[in-house]
């Protein structure tokens, strides 16, 4: 039986709060269709103690990053079999987690004793890579900016970090009263060796509740336009725009998950950043 598709989007509604993407056993489900483009994909699945689920990867390669609780990753598909058992963290805000990369063309199988919830970061591709366990320790920790500007970026599956086809994935900790995706920054143009296209999303956690907020800017007429309160759970499409910033607020640090990918040839992650806010200190 063929598994139900979520309803794609009508309309330039680019902020997804909580529970508008929710299909099936996913508290958040956007693939390309929903989204109304050709390659980002992300799910969160909440799993209660000694729950499973199964998925098949079909086109689309997949990291399962634990966002709270740990889990046992099975892959089976092409005569290869594969089990990784995932310890986890408390939540977001613990620190880094460990992972498990899961190839196209592949059925996975995520179980998980004490329950917990997970995010499914995905890309449409054309390579089937092998499956592969992600150590916590080996994920590359970034402290980017400074003073009001200064946040934490844990680049599980950065570019030049984490072998995909097309993928691209990052965490982002700001602290409370902090700015980050700042300067605002774009890449929604094929440029060689200045920009590459990406569609991106974000999925936001507050810690202990409360909002943030996220901007997107057009970078051309008609472009994408977002000014979002965002709380834990909500999501912000970027399939083009400046985006940034991204403000925590104060006394509570933010959270978001970015997933990328694109049509390029090589899988890279290069932006420009908008020339109004590139003053000295961000030169």
């Amino acid at each position: 039986m063929r598994e139900p598709q979520p309803r794609p989007r009508r309309d330039r509604q680019l902020y997804v709060p909580r529970g508008e993407a929710a299909h099936g056993p996913y508290a958040l489900r956007i693939d390309p269709r929903y989204a109304g483009w050709d390659y980002s994909a992300l799910r969160v699945l909440d799993l209660g103690p000694g729950d499973t689920h199964r998925f098949a990867t079909g086109d689309s390669e997949w990291i399962v990053l634990p966002l709270s609780g740990g889990c046992t990753v099975r892959v089976e598909g092409d005569g290869e079999g594969a089990v990784f058992e995932l310890l986890g963290r408390t939540s977001v805000f613990g620190g880094v987690t460990d992972f498990a990369y899961v190839p196209r063309d592949a059925h996975a199988q995520i179980a998980s004793g004490a329950g917990g919830r997970f995010a499914l970061a995905g890309a449409r591709c054309e390579r089937r890579l092998p499956a592969r366990y992600g150590p916590a320790p080996e994920v590359p920790l970034e402290a980017r900016g400074s003073g009001t500007c200064a946040r934490e970026v844990r680049g599980f599956a950065a570019a030049d970090a984490f072998a995909c086809d097309r993928l691209i994935a990052v965490e982002v900790l700001t602290p409370g009263g902090n700015w980050s995706s700042y300067p605002p920054h774009k890449h929604d143009e094929h440029l060689p060796g200045e920009e590459t296209r990406l569609e991106e999303i974000y999925y936001f956690e507050i810690e202990r509740g409360g909002a943030g907020y996220q901007r997107v800017s057009p970078s051309r007429p008609g472009g994408a336009d977002v000014l979002a309160e965002v709380r834990t759970g909500d999501a912000v499409l970027v399939p083009d725009g400046w985006h940034g910033p991204s403000i925590a607020p104060p006394g509570r640090a933010m959270y978001y998950l970015n997933v990328m990918a694109g049509p390029g040839d090589e899988r890279e992650w290069r932006i420009r950043f908008h020339p109004d806010h590139l003053t000295e200190a961000y030169r």
